[in-house]
Formats: C-alpha cells, structure tokens, sequence
C-alpha cells in the first residue's frame, strides 16, 4: 500500500512540475488586489506566483491537484470563474453592497445570500456589515475560534484563481459579458461570502427587520391608539398563529435535503453506505459545483461545493462519505427590550439605562442621491421590526425586540468541511464538529469503509435550555418556544443572559456533549424534520426545545423515508445499487395514503360532479378512475400524477391540517399516522372540481404523463422531470413552476441538486455515483449548461472518478495547468 500511494503522489506532483508537457490555460502573471484591512488578503507566498493542475473529466468536472492550500484555492476559484463567473460576480456586488449601485434600489434580490426583499435592504445591510469590519473581525480570531491558516489560505488562493481567470479570459456568458460590475475581489470578500451563508438562518433571515428597524417617532405615537399605548399583553397574537408565523418568519424555505447512511450490518460487504440528496436552489448562489481537490500526500477529497466556497461542502474521500441536510433547530433567539419612557433608543437592564448603538450606513444608488438609514444595535444584537403578520416584532415606546444570532461570529465552517475532507472514519467526522463547531443550520450524516455510521445536530445554536425558557420567557416567548423552538427572553434582567457550556468553542452557544447523535446503528435518516426519528429502533429524546420537537408529527417526505430506509435495512445485502433506486423511486408518500380514499369518495358523488369555487358544477367522473388507477408515483410516465399533484395542493390549502385526517398522529405509530383522508370535509369537493377544472382549461388531459407536463427547457428542448413537490411526501423532491399558458410546470425553482451514492468495495477507490441536476455552468454557451440535467432527466447518473487510474483513462481527458 505505500508503495502504491506513493506512486500517486509521484504522478500528481510530476504533473504540477511537467509545464512544458501541459497545454497553457492562462498568462504569467495575474491581477493581486490586496486587501489591506484583513488578515485574509489576496498576496502571493514568497516562492512564486499561485499554480495548479486541473484534469477535466465527462461533464466538465474538474480534478484540481495543488501543491498546498493556497495552490489549491487558487485552482478552484479559477476553475468556479470558469462555469459561474456571473453568478459568483453578482453575489460578490451582493457582499459588497453595491447593488443599488449598479441594479437600482427598487429591483429585488435572488435571495442567495439574504433574504432582502429589494437591492436597497440588501445593501444596508451588507455594508454594515463591511463598516464595522465585522468579519475582518473573526478572521483575527486564533483558530479554532477563527478560520485556520489552510483556510486562511485556501481563500486567499481562490480570490487569486477567481481574478487570474477574469484578466486572461473574456466573460462570454451573456448574463453579464461586458459589465462593470463583474471585478476582481479579496481574500476578504470570500470570508464575507461564507459569513452571509453562515447567518442565513439568524441575521441574513431578517435583513428587511434590521434595515426597517426606527424608533417610534411623535407621528407613529400620537393618538392614544398607536403603537405606544399598546400593552405586550393586548398585542400577543393568537398562540397557533403566532406558531405558524415563527416557523414561516424562521424558516430557510427554499433548501432541505434526504440523508441516509447504512453500517455494515446492512450492507453486502459489511462497508457503509450514504446517499446524499440536498434540495437546494436551482438556480443563483447556492448551487452546488463539482470538483475533486488533491494535494499530494495531504488532502484528497471530491464532491459538491457551495458557491464561492474553497472547500467542498458535501463529499466523500477514500475512506468516508457526508451529507447535510437543513435541521430544525432554531439558531437564533428573540430578547425583547423594556425601554426607557423618555427615550425609544435606551434600554434597561436590571434598572440600569442601556442606550442602543446607532450605525449610520449610506449606499451608493444608481441615477439618484446616496441613502443613508441609521441600524440600532444592542448588547444581544440589533432590533428587528416586524410590524404586521402573524408574528408582529413592534418597536413602541415601551417595548422593542432585539435578535441574538451566534452564528454572526462564526467562522468556522470551512474549517469543520476540512475536517470531514481528511477525514480516515466517522469518529473523525464527529472530532471536526466537536472541535470547530461551525455548522449554522444543517445536521451532518455520514458513513465510512470500515461500516459505521453517524447522524449528528452539531449545529451553532444560542445555548437556551428549556429550563431558561421557563425562567426567562415573555408572554410571547411562552407561546412560541415550545411551539416552534423561538425563545423571547426577558431582555429587562440579566439573570436571563444566555450562558456557557464549557466544552463550547465560544460563549453562548451549546458544546458538543448536548449535541443530538446517534453513531453506528444500522441506519440513521433524516429528511429535515427533528432529530427524534433518526433510526425508528432508536429514536433521540432528551435534547433542548431549541434543537427540535419530539413525538410530534412529521412531514409525509420524513414518513416515506424512514418507511423506506427501515425496510431497505432489514432486507440487508445493500449496494450502492440500492442507493440509486431509492433515490428514483419517486413513491409518493401523500398518494399512497389518501388516492384511494380521494377515488372512492370521488365514484360516489351523485351524478359524478362536484361544485367548484366558481359555484358551478363539474362533470368528475373521469377522475375517480384516473385516480385510482394512479400507481402512486411521481415518475415521468406516471399517468394521473399530475391530477392528484393539483388536487392535493388545492385541498391542502382549503382543509385545515387537523381536519385532513380521521385517524390522527399517534406518537406510537409515526410512521403510520395520521391516515384515513376526510373526504367529508367541506374543501374536499371543491378542491377535486377546482384541479379538473384547471387542467381541463389548460388543454391537460386528465389521465395525461407526468413527464409531459413536468419539465425544464434547456437550450430549446423540454426535459421530463419526475418527482414532487413537499406535501406529496417525495424523496426525489423538486419545487416546480406553475404555468398554465405553457402547459403545466415549466421549471423548477429548487429541489434535488448534487446527489451523491457512496460506497467502498476494499481498494482505495470510492464506488461513487453522483448527479449534478442542474449541471456545472449557468452559461447557456457551455457545453456542460444542460448535460447533467439530460441524465436527471433520464435518471441515470454520473460513475465519478476518483482514482488517478480512473481520472487518466477518461475518454473527455483535457488537461490544464493555470497560474497567475
């Protein structure tokens, strides 16, 4: 075995040195904008310019060999120009503020990095960010507190890649070819780039409520009736209201994932088992891109990376495989302020006067005078406004709500994926997240060669136990914490502080013994809901509201899996075979429990029609039989799939949950229930007459293929997409486009995006199969735009190359050396 590794260390290292051998892919030299307010800048080491190897594969991915860290970003920052330089250009203008400037302040945003309604919320924020040199901050923080100086220099490399790749080519993507706006960028703004993912869930979720956040002035007060003489009591919302508005306000919407991993109990060769499935943005800055990333005798790892990201987000090496998938836990919390009658701006703590800290913040707008708005910051962190909705945050003369988010220090991300990038097992999967402790909002998944497997919510969350909830809720804190795990503590008192755990990487954040992990059962799942049914034979209790609900029902996609995934376990021999036909099996969870019920209440309405919302009645009768004779699946030649797709979006939004089903959830039986549908709910007609009533006016045959009207266009040509949507219980999931005047669903905003099957046979070469279903490059003129989609499409799958036998026997082999 060392004689075989060395050899490939000798074959890697003799193509960074081989440069007369290596077609040249760039000029000598490249741009080096230096940034110099952070440690993380864009200088070159003393020996030389920046230089690495990258051997493109089938479907343009790219094998990139380096001799250190900073080579190596230098390769995948050049390489990630290469397919995405104008998505990554207009996240950059993003980071730095600047889209007023070059958008206007009116147009929206794509929400990749905020969720900030227009370009002018966007751009206060972010400069904030950038004038209180906030994340220069963390970078001067000694590792493992602050990034490492591998990760230091991977992104130091990669802003230099991104920029040598900018001087020596012409952008030819016509999204921005010639724009002013596409520019180098620093070490710095990477690091930024990778601070707005890690406060997607806490600051970057509430960008319009810190931006908007004023004291009320004499005009919003006067009256009598305002907001300032408006008790908290009188003003808490209804308790289910309130719940539902927490969960939507707190919510990453457009991201989830499926996770399993199987240990060697299960498997044919006693090896582990993952399969990956992030349901991820099909479009903008939180795509995924392949790569593998090599240096020799250091480091090799391949997989999907976010964006902008130096390392790989989601992957898999020689030895061990991991995924993520969005978790439950709520990574912020609510301190609801007491002010002082005589000043909105001033707070009191245990009595004491406290005043806010005013940030000025002014954007440069395009065709119009600079805005400057004023953000009102406190000990917790800035005050949010929320004035309407389900969940109203009012700041009123008395009372105001200020926003804890710990991952607003939290750097560490990079650090944790390098961890699971070397890591040799799952054990030292679990040493990155306990040492780094940078994940912000995903539970990690993983499996290794050796048969084991592991689940973990090692998660940065604000250390509230329920015990502080008791002591230290609002009124309106104790209706949302145990509903949705939002804590509003009493900002008045200091006894309510958050604390410390003394094995946490940082102050107010839980350590990694209070972490929910389950390690080397025969399977560990998860699709997004808690913890809790992680292995059926072992469920997890005994963790903090904060993490997630226990014994509570959870969604159809969670019910579908687990179901599955047990049943795979038990019948044991498993391959990644088996990973790849769960992932197409496309069963619908939500068809196989209610299709049948819905067909036969749908045979005995009398005279076969129903009452639409139109008031007018609806000849059925050709449903019933469609639906029943459904075979329960969302795949592209499933013939009545669409009809209950419709049927049931529209009946779920005109019949409450609780009246959905006769038999209701049972905490005994999870998987189970609830189950029966209620086809004597008042919607359930009218929601059948409504979906025939649609597709029949969009020229929708009822019984039509799925594929035929479930389908993205690339290049002019239509690509039939199985799979559903979130209620319809899919693993497979996709969050189509509704369009009647095109035929039915026309795109797909996000859903299953870098899929990956892994398993070990006992050579050092992973048995990988991978799926980029959007494909590398967002540039319609690249010839990898679509070529990944056309297998999604086909559900057929990539045979990754990983060994340097395998890389080198490619038949699309196109080999480049790039420097600056």
């Amino acid at each position: 075995m060392r004689t075989r590794t060395r050899r490939l260390v000798v074959t890697a290292v003799a193509l960074l040195t081989a440069t007369t051998a290596l077609p040249a892919a760039t000029a000598q030299s490249g741009p080096a904008e230096a940034s110099k307010t952070s440690q993380v800048s864009q200088r070159h080491p003393s020996h030389g310019p920046l230089s690495a190897v990258i051997r493109y594969t089938e479907y343009g991915i790219p094998h990139i060999v380096a001799k250190d860290y900073e080579n190596l970003g230098f390769g995948s920052g050049w390489a990630q120009a290469a397919d995405q330089v104008c998505v990554l250009a207009d996240g950059f203008v993003t980071l730095r503020g600047d889209r007023s400037r070059w958008f206007g302040p009116e147009a929206s945003t794509d929400f990749s990095l905020s969720d900030a309604s227009d370009n002018l919320s966007s751009d206060l924020y972010f400069r904030g960010v950038r004038d209180n040199r906030t994340v220069e901050g963390l970078l001067a923080q000694p590792a493992p507190q602050g990034p490492s100086r591998s990760v230091k220099d991977l992104m130091n490399g990669w802003a230099a890649g991104y920029n040598a790749w900018l001087q020596q080519n012409r952008v030819k993507d016509p999204a921005c070819a010639g724009a002013g706006w596409v520019r180098p960028v620093t070490g710095l703004d990477v690091a930024t780039r990778a601070y707005a993912l890690a406060v997607l869930g806490g600051q970057g979720g509430f960008v319009d409520a810190i931006t908007a956040a004023q004291p009320p002035t004499a005009s919003t007060t006067s009256g009598g009736s305002g907001a300032s003489s408006t008790s908290t009591k009188s003003a808490l919302p209804d308790a289910s209201a309130a719940a539902r508005g927490a969960r939507e306000l707190f919510h990453i919407s457009d991201m989830g994932s499926n996770a399993v991993a199987f240990n060697g109990s299960t498997t044919a060769n006693g090896r582990g088992l993952l399969l990956g499935n992030p349901h991820y943005p099909w479009q903008g800055g939180r795509r995924f891109w392949q790569s593998q990333q090599t240096i020799p005798g250091e480091l090799n790892v391949a997989g999907g990376s976010l964006l902008g990201a130096p390392t790989i987000s989601i992957g898999y090496n020689a030895n061990v495989a991991w995924s993520h998938t969005v978790s439950t836990g709520v990574p912020l919390s609510l301190h609801q302020l007491k002010l002082d009658p005589a000043d909105p701006t001033t707070y009191l703590v245990d009595g004491r006067a406290e005043r806010m800290t005013r940030r000025s913040v002014t954007v440069p707008v395009k065709d119009g005078a600079p805005v400057t708005r004023t953000q009102w910051w406190t000990r917790y962190g800035p005050v949010v406004l929320s004035p309407g909705g389900d969940l109203p945050l009012p700041w009123t003369t008395t009372t105001a709500y200020a926003l804890n988010d710990p991952n607003s220090a939290n750097l560490r991300f990079y650090d944790t994926s390098l961890g699971f990038s070397k890591a040799r097992g799952t054990a030292d999967v679990l040493s990155s997240l306990d040492r780094h402790q940078g994940i912000p909002w995903v539970n990690t998944v993983a499996a290794d060669s050796s048969g084991h497997s592991l689940f973990s919510q090692s998660q940065v969350l604000p250390r509230i136990t329920n015990e502080l909830a008791a002591a230290c809720s609002t009124p309106l804190g104790r209706v949302l914490y145990p509903a949705a795990g939002v804590a509003v503590l009493d900002g008045s008192r200091a006894d309510c502080a958050i604390g410390d755990d003394p094995d946490a990487v940082a102050p107010g954040i839980f350590g990694p013994a209070r972490m929910p992990t389950l390690k080397d059962t025969p399977y560990v799942e998860n699709s997004n809901d808690s913890a809790w049914l992680t292995n059926l034979d072992k469920p997890i209790t005994g963790y903090e509201r904060i993490f997630g609900p226990v014994r509570t029902a959870v969604s159809p996609r969670t019910r579908g899996a687990v179901a599955d995934v047990a049943a795979l376990a038990a019948k044991g021999g498993l391959t990644v075979a088996d990973l790849q036909r769960q992932q197409f099996a496309n069963r619908s969870t939500s068809g196989a429990l209610a299709a049948a019920d819905a067909a036969r209440a749908c045979a005995a309405l009398p005279g076969g029609t129903a009452t639409g919302s139109a008031g007018t009645p609806v000849d059925v009768t050709q449903a019933c039989g469609v639906l029943a004779s459904w075979d329960r699946t969302m795949n592209s030649d499933s013939r009545g799939a669409l009809l209950f797709d419709r049927f049931w979006r529209k009946l779920r939004g005109a019949v409450p949950s609780a009246q959905l089903w006769k038999v209701p959830f049972s905490a005994t039986d999870p998987v189970g229930t609830p189950n029966t549908l209620n086809t004597d709910a008042p919607g359930f007609t009218r929601a059948l007459a409504d979906a025939v009533t649609e597709l029949r006016a969009a020229g929708i045959p009822l019984n039509a293929r799925l594929g035929d009207h479930q389908y993205v266009v690339r290049k002019g040509q239509r690509l039939p997409v199985g799979g559903g949507t979130e209620s319809l219980g899919v693993w497979n999931k996709i969050e189509p486009v509704w369009d009647t005047a095109n035929g039915g669903y026309r795109d797909n905003a996000f859903g299953s995006s870098h899929i990956q099957a892994v398993g070990w046979d006992g050579s050092r070469c992973p048995v990988a199969r991978t799926l980029l279903t959007y494909s590398q490059s967002s540039n319609p003129n690249s010839p990898h735009f679509a070529d990944q989609t056309r297998l999604f499409s086909a559900e057929k799958w990539v045979r990754a190359r990983f060994c340097e036998k395998d890389i080198l026997s490619s038949p699309a082999l196109r080999v480049v050396r790039v420097h600056g």
